[in-house]
C-alpha cells in the first residue's frame, strides 16, 4: 500500500506535462498557468487510493485520475468568475489575470479535455464509470448553483447548506473513490460504504474550508481572507451564527451584510467569536468524521488496507490550508 504522499508525488509527476495544444495561446496558455499553481490533488489521489485498497493499481486509475483532476479545475476557474475571487492559491485567479471571456473558455476547454482522458479507459467498468463521472459532474454543478441561490435568499436553513455542499463538494471526493474501488473489482456494498465514507468527509472538509475562510492565515490558505463574508455567502459559520446568536447580534449581522463597511469582515468575525461559532463549527466536523470513519470501518477489507485513508481524513479535516 502506498501512503497518500507517495501517490501524490507520483500523480503530480505524471500530470506536470503540458495537456493543452501551443495554438490557440490566448485560449490554452491560461489553463497551464492555472494547472502550475498546483493544489494538494487530493481527489485523483483518492481515485487511486480507493483502487488500491481492493487491488493493485490499474493503468486505468491514472486516465481517470488525470480526469478528475481536469474536472475540478473547470470546477475552479469558473467558480472563481461567479464568486469574484481574486486569489486561487495565492496567485491571481485565471479571470483575474486574463479576463472573463477567456476564463469561461479556458474552463469550457479544460472539461473537454478531462473527458478525453476519460476516454482513454479501457476497462470492462467502462459504462459503469460514464456514468458515475456524469452523475458527479451535473451534481457538482447543481451544487454551485444552489450556492449561488443562497447567495441572494435572505435565510437557509442548515439543512439546506449541507445539501448543497454535499452535490457541490463531497461528491466529487465520493465519486473519486468509487471509481478507483470500481476498478479494484470491489462489490456494491463496499463501494456504497467507500462512496459514503467520501461524502461525510467532504461535509467535515467543507466545514474546514469554512473555518479556514475566516479564521485561516492568508499565508498557508492562499485566498483572500474573508472572502465568503465579503461575498455575504451563506457559510456553516454565517448560517449558525443568524440562528444563534442574541436578537441584537443577529441585527447587526444583517445590517453588515446588507450595508458592506469597510471594516465588515473584522465585525463579522468579531460576531463569529462572541456567538460561539467557531467552537461550534469544530464540533460539528467531529461529528461528520465519525461517521465517515463508521463507514470505512464496514468496509470489508483487512484492516491495514484501510490505514492511508484514516491518515488522510485527518490530515483534511486539521489542515491550515
Amino acid at each position: 500500500m502506498h501512503s497518500f504522499e507517495e501517490l501524490s508525488k507520483e500523480f503530480a509527476q505524471k500530470f506536470s506535462v503540458r495537456h493543452f495544444p501551443a495554438q490557440p495561446a490566448s485560449l490554452y496558455d491560461p489553463n497551464e498557468y492555472f494547472l502550475s499553481l498546483g493544489g494538494k490533488r487530493v481527489r485523483p489521489v483518492l481515485c487511486l487510493m480507493g483502487n488500491e485498497i481492493f487491488d493493485d493499481i490499474v493503468p486505468d486509475a491514472w486516465h481517470i485520475a488525470t480526469a478528475i483532476e481536469l474536472f475540478h479545475n473547470f470546477t475552479l476557474i469558473h467558480d472563481d468568475i461567479m464568486d469574484k475571487a481574486p486569489l486561487r492559491r495565492n496567485m491571481p485567479t485565471v479571470h483575474a489575470k486574463y479576463d472573463e471571456p477567456t476564463a469561461l473558455l479556458a474552463g469550457d476547454v479544460m472539461l473537454v479535455a478531462a473527458y478525453e482522458h476519460l476516454n482513454k479507459v479501457r476497462s470492462e467498468h467502462f459504462h459503469k464509470i460514464l456514468h458515475l463521472f456524469n452523475k458527479t459532474a451535473k451534481e457538482v454543478c447543481e451544487g454551485q448553483q444552489l450556492d449561488m441561490d443562497f447567495e441572494k435568499q435572505e435565510a437557509v436553513q442548515l439543512d439546506e447548506y449541507i445539501h448543497m455542499i454535499e452535490l457541490k463538494t463531497s461528491v466529487l471526493l465520493a465519486a473519486s473513490l468509487q471509481l478507483g474501488a470500481i476498478l479494484g473489482g470491489a462489490s456494491k456494498g463496499n463501494q456504497d460504504e467507500l462512496y459514503a465514507f467520501g461524502k461525510e468527509l467532504g461535509i467535515a472538509f467543507q466545514i474546514q474550508d469554512d473555518y479556514l475562510d475566516c479564521f485561516g492565515d492568508p499565508a498557508k490558505f492562499g485566498k483572500q481572507v474573508g472572502g465568503d463574508i465579503v461575498a455575504n455567502k451563506k457559510t456553516f459559520l454565517m448560517i449558525k451564527a443568524l440562528e444563534s446568536c442574541s436578537p441584537d447580534q443577529q441585527q447587526e449581522l444583517k445590517r453588515l451584510l446588507q450595508e458592506n463597511p469597510a471594516d465588515k469582515v473584522q465585525r463579522v468575525l468579531d460576531l463569529y467569536r462572541a456567538c460561539g461559532v467557531d467552537k461550534w463549527a469544530f464540533d460539528l466536523k467531529d461529528k461528520y468524521l465519525n461517521s465517515a470513519f463508521q463507514h470505512l470501518d464496514n468496509i470489508t477489507v483487512v484492516t491495514g488496507r484501510k490505514d492511508t485513508l484514516t491518515n488522510l481524513a485527518h490530515f483534511l479535516v486539521q489542515r491550515e490550508y
